[in-house]
């Protein structure tokens, strides 16, 4: 099988993140396996808030819309705040599936899979909404295996032995999964 293109983000703006070190081991399980993948980090690239106007003439933008639209398969790491994952992700979400004015959305038909720090292990299915959007709108694969790390979960910078094994199971079926949606038939676009 040829070797996948499978970027993952970052998307955490907290200098201290976890989920950006959850992102880095995700990245390196990838290559691992043999594929193709950049660590994109929001807090560098500075991507402006949704507006549905403006951030489209951005060059993050068009870089990012560029890396989702080119993937076989996305992995987003984010940390959970508020019962939700953060804003940052959502934000780039909105702006580069945004279409109008002859943009088509970057994520249409994407395998996508979630990789998530939360302070506690209480908020598992905060991510429920944002597959949906994501199953719904853009007709993704959501990989059904979230890699969801709790503070608990860390013994100062060493990820416990079954939140490690996990990561690896997702990133596993994430690539499975892109392998075998690779030889699809079909394309999606805005559709009932």
């Amino acid at each position: 099988m040829d070797s996948l293109n499978l970027p993952v983000v970052s998307c955490s703006l907290d200098p201290a993140s976890l989920s950006r070190d959850l992102a880095q081991r995700a990245t390196e399980a990838i290559v691992r396996a043999g594929h193709r993948s950049t660590l994109v980090d929001l807090a560098d690239v500075a991507l402006p808030h949704f507006d549905n106007h403006g951030v489209f003439e951005d060059d993050a933008f068009a870089a990012l819309y560029g890396l989702i639209d080119d993937a076989d398969g996305i992995v987003l790491a984010f940390p959970i705040y508020n019962w939700a994952p953060s804003a940052v992700a959502k934000s780039l979400v909105e702006s580069t599936g945004a279409t109008g004015d002859g943009r088509r959305s970057a994520w249409f038909d994407k395998v996508v899979t979630f990789v998530c720090a939360a302070g506690l292990p209480h908020s598992y299915m905060a991510t429920g909404a944002l597959a949906s959007s994501l199953m719904m709108d853009f007709k993704c694969v959501v990989n059904p295996y979230v890699a969801y790390v709790s503070g608990r979960d860390w013994d100062e910078d060493m990820l416990g032995a079954d939140r490690a094994a996990r990561l690896e199971k997702t990133i596993s079926v994430h690539i499975e999964l892109a392998q075998l949606l690779s030889a699809r038939t079909y394309t999606s676009d805005w559709e009932v």
